[in-house]
């Protein structure tokens, strides 16, 4: 038993030596030593490499975008898994999609390794369990209609890979988003977005510069695909539904904004439209009632820009 633990922690040490995310920044050997402004301007330095990594991958992240929105308009979902850092990332991806975007919670999902325990306290072992992977997807039904998107920053993570593996399998489509080339989520998945932000201000932190570049991805794949679904109206998040006082006041706000009428007026139209702002500018706009913008939104599948365009 001893000999077999030992050689299964030398595989790791051999794969961890590997990893981009997991070297050390010669950049930051000295943060131990440096005020606290000078460590502020060290981590600074290193996040500022973020957004161009990300940039690289661009042409990745769009192909991901068109296989979720064309999914989604069949009736499939967007659901994300992860471990540790990762996993939260998604489940905060996923919940932010509800109020910004008035869509079911089913329709952007995250799982993570551990369950709801793990988003709070790490859970031993969770991120090596592959057979775990396979019935968490199970779990919520994964078929054919959906989007899989497997975040590790490392990329090796058994638990996503054996996940992928399966939805590969079930003709799901399938994406990998990790900062080291040639990680197996990337190479299991369909689609692989890798930006490479180097190692990190603290080695193998990869909450940081790692999870900074992950964030950021998973901003673009969930907001260009509800801008693609026709959640926005210029650049303004219509499908806004007003249910309490803070949602009300944006929704006057951006009825005002779109249409450049009065808050009265805005507040009236509201009203009329049952609290949904992309009705409401749809009947400024329009000089319709809410029953006809309603139908004319619905002949263009609630693409606003299009429904009034067409008048």
């Amino acid at each position: 038993m001893q000999a077999k633990t030992i050689t299964g922690t030398s595989d790791l040490l051999a794969q961890l030596n590997k990893i981009v995310s997991e070297g050390r920044n010669p950049a930051t050997m000295d943060i131990d030593l440096l005020s606290t402004e000078s460590i502020l301007h060290k981590i600074n330095q290193e996040d500022a490499k973020v957004a161009a990594a990300v940039a690289t991958e661009i042409p990745h992240i769009a192909r991901a975008v068109d296989a979720i929105v064309e999914k989604l308009q069949q009736g499939g979902r967007l659901i994300y898994i992860g471990a540790g850092t990762s996993g939260r990332l998604g489940i905060l991806d996923a919940v932010e999609c509800r109020p910004t975007f008035s869509v079911p919670d089913t329709l952007v999902m995250g799982i993570i390794a551990g369950g709801e325990k793990a988003i709070q306290h790490a859970v031993e072992g969770a991120e090596d369990n592959s057979a775990q992977g396979i019935k968490d997807v199970q779990a919520v039904n994964l078929c054919e209609k959906d989007v899989l998107v497997g975040l590790s920053a490392s990329g090796r993570t058994p638990y996503v890979v054996s996940a992928l593996e399966y939805a590969n399998e079930l003709g799901a489509v399938t994406a990998g988003i990790a900062c080291s080339p040639g990680a197996p989520v990337l190479t299991t998945a369909q689609i692989a977005i890798c930006p490479v932000v180097g190692a990190e201000c603290l080695t193998g932190s990869t909450r940081m510069k790692s999870g900074t570049a992950q964030k950021l991805v998973l901003n673009m794949l969930s907001t260009a695909s509800m801008i693609r679904l026709g959640k926005t109206y210029q650049n303004l998040m219509v499908d806004v539904n007003a249910t309490n006082e803070k949602l009300k006041a944006r929704a006057i706000r951006i009825v005002m904004q779109a249409t450049d009428c009065s808050r009265e007026e805005a507040s009236e139209a509201l009203d009329a439209a049952g609290h949904k702002a992309k009705v409401a500018i749809m009947m400024i706009l329009t000089g319709n009632d809410a029953a006809s913008a309603e139908s004319m939104l619905s002949d263009h599948n609630g693409f606003l820009r299009r429904a009034v365009e067409q008048q």
